[in-house]
């Protein structure tokens, strides 16, 4: 069965994991190296866990549109981590812009496995300042978010509060 699907919603696909791929090169770029095995408490992965189960959840979401089954194994390093997930986004991406719809709709993709890895991503960024590396805030409805652009160069905060680290410790 083929499901219909509009170039808008293709380009909304592509946007929502480029966005993905801006905001976790934000929570992972400056992180010390004793970052990817930070554990919060019991049961709680570590970012590098974490890493491996985005690129799952995005494996997953390419095996929607050609069958298949997708696991990644763990890589020795974080920095593999990180380039396996930014390859995973480029997949998919790709996939999303020439493959038809046959077993999950746009509005699926975009609330289970685009939704889930943009959480993960929230994830990643509540872990750096629990670690006591946070990252400073910014406005990502100004951020230079490229189509395409699914890698670790990102472009710099468009919107970065350059007060932040003074006024850390005050009450929001």
């Amino acid at each position: 069965m083929s499901i219909p699907v509009t170039d808008a919603d293709r380009r909304l696909l592509q946007h929502a994991l480029a966005a993905v791929a801006y905001r976790a090169r934000k929570a992972l770029s400056g992180a010390p190296s004793s970052f990817a095995d930070f554990r919060a408490g019991a049961g709680v992965r570590t970012p590098h866990q974490l890493l491996r189960h985005m690129s799952d959840v995005l494996g997953y979401a390419r095996m929607t549109f050609s069958g298949g089954r997708w696991r990644a194994h763990t890589l020795p390093t974080f920095e593999e981590e990180i380039a396996r997930f930014h390859e995973q986004l480029e997949l998919l991406d790709r996939t999303i812009a020439t493959e038809g719809f046959s077993e999950f709709s746009p509005d699926q993709l975009l609330q289970g496995p685009i939704a889930d890895t943009m959480t993960h991503v929230g994830q990643l960024a509540m872990l750096r300042r629990l670690s006591g590396s946070p990252i400073p805030p910014e406005n990502f409805i100004v951020a230079d978010i490229e189509l395409g652009k699914l890698g670790t160069d990102q472009a710099p905060p468009a919107s970065a509060d350059q007060d932040w680290f003074a006024a850390e410790d005050e009450p929001w």
